[in-house]
């Protein structure tokens, strides 16, 4: 399908959603085979059209919503007519497809059969379930939008594996996109033994992974492609997990290619998720109650120290906004769960899991637990653009705090000290701050990043 269409079924296929009752869209996300429950728990409903186009790819998606619409039921106008134009349309495609591949041009079955043998003699097998024709598109970004995957026949997948339980005695790629902490069991002896959790994805699919052995802990990193051999597939309460054992080996290796959707949603195995709320809704929310939110971030402060009440003690945080198309709020990170906002910058699109509502002084905000998360959906866009740095917040050896103005407004960013130094010509020493002051206001071209300025040169 074109790229207008692809539109126009997202935009159908929403409105088919908004459509259902609450009672049939749950009937409806119990059929979507494809889609990992942690994606259904998580998903709003205005989101979960862009969801089954990504797993289901569009002209899988029409076909599926067609058969379960039947299956809930829903044949009434208000959804036959959204659905019936997209399924007319595939219709017609497949015919001519099929006429096109049955005329005096189309290549015998034998020549098909060859062009197969080549991938195989080449070590390359496909691992895709879509027909022979070549996808349009060759987007890495997006593997399962519909073109063919060349995977090595050295290897399996984790498709491949959740599909038939077995390795068949071939290693698997994966990258490491969570880890949990290390946790503890007692074997039959009655002996402690460790074992941890992986969130990992490869190019067809993302799984979790139970890796028992406390001297592994250490070496499996996140954001590291690991080769594992030797593993075992297990369901642990209805849900498929690789195993790696004490038999099992693993290796380091060339990344792999890996979706956003998938490398989202693998960040997210690790860890239970509690609800994904709109900000609208979280306002009409008791105290305390355990959520997830996703949006843009708006604002980021500086770590503060604050007096805790019933211990004595104080205690570092760190607070960020965010924002969604209902609302915007501010959520604090508490000691260690500060260092999640590491790498995060104003305009990134994240999303939070597992954080506690609060009310204080008539405000709502969010507090985090051990068990919050942030996982960048979308990281901020990079800008090329004249601004003038007005104002010193901080600076230091490695980092400055400046105020800048960009499109006659004030804002806050943070860059290395070296370049700002270089760039305006001041030695970089313990009087940094008043050498700068001596130069502003001073006329930049500057990259930014979010809150960021990655590069600058005189203006």
């Amino acid at each position: 399908m074109s790229e207008k269409s692809t539109t126009g079924w997202k935009r159908a296929l929403t409105k088919i959603l908004e459509e259902l009752g609450d009672e049939q869209y749950q009937k409806m996300l119990e059929f979507l085979d494809d889609i990992p429950k942690s994606v259904k728990r998580s998903s709003l409903r205005e989101h979960m059209a862009q969801s089954i186009i990504e797993h289901y790819g569009e002209d899988g998606s029409i076909s599926e919503i067609s058969k379960i619409m039947q299956e809930i039921p829903r044949r009434d106008h208000a959804i036959q007519d959204l659905l019936r134009p997209f399924v007319e349309k595939l219709e017609e495609e497949k015919k001519g497809k099929k006429k096109k591949r049955n005329g005096p041009c189309s290549k015998p079955e034998k020549k098909r059969r060859t062009s197969s043998a080549g991938f195989q003699k080449h070590n390359v097998v496909s691992d895709s379930d879509s027909s022979d024709d070549e996808s349009e598109t060759d987007d890495p970004e997006h593997p399962q939008s519909g073109q063919k995957l060349e995977i090595p026949s050295w290897r399996t997948t984790i498709k491949n594996l959740r599909n038939s339980g077995d390795t068949a005695g071939k290693p698997i790629a994966a990258k490491v996109f969570q880890k949990s902490s290390l946790r503890t069991y007692e074997t039959k002896t009655k002996k402690k033994e460790f074992f941890f959790y992986l969130g990992v994805a490869d190019e067809t699919d993302c799984i979790k992974m139970m890796v028992y052995g406390k001297e592994r802990f250490k070496k499996l990193e996140e954001g590291h492609t690991y080769l594992f051999n030797r593993v075992l597939m297990s369901v642990i309460k209805d849900e498929k997990v690789i195993k790696v054992t004490k038999n099992s080996t693993f290796s380091k290796t060339r990344k792999v290619e890996v979706s956003k959707d998938l490398q989202l949603q693998a960040q997210m195995l690790v860890y239970s998720q509690s609800p994904l709320f709109s900000i609208e809704k979280i306002q009409t929310c008791d105290k305390g109650t355990a959520l997830s939110v996703e949006g843009t971030v708006t604002e980021i402060t500086s770590v503060e120290q604050v007096k805790l009440k019933r211990k004595r003690t104080k205690e570092n945080i760190r607070r960020f906004q965010v924002k969604d198309e209902t609302g915007s709020i501010w959520i604090t990170l508490w000691s260690k769960n500060m260092d999640q906002l590491r790498g995060t910058s104003v305009r990134d699109v994240v999303r939070v899991t597992n954080v506690k509502m609060s009310w204080y002084d008539e405000t709502v905000s969010l507090n985090s637990t051990d068990f919050t998360r942030i996982c960048k959906v979308q990281s901020a866009p990079v800008q090329n653009v004249t601004v003038k740095i007005v104002g010193i917040i901080k600076s230091g050896r490695m980092e400055s705090e400046l105020e800048v103005l960009i499109h006659n407004q004030v804002n806050t960013f943070i860059m290395a000290s070296p370049l700002l130094a270089q760039v305006l010509g001041v030695r970089l020493a313990d009087d940094l701050e008043d050498r700068l002051l001596e130069k502003i206001p001073f006329l930049v071209q500057a990259e930014i990043q979010g809150n960021k300025i990655t590069a600058l040169k005189a203006a």
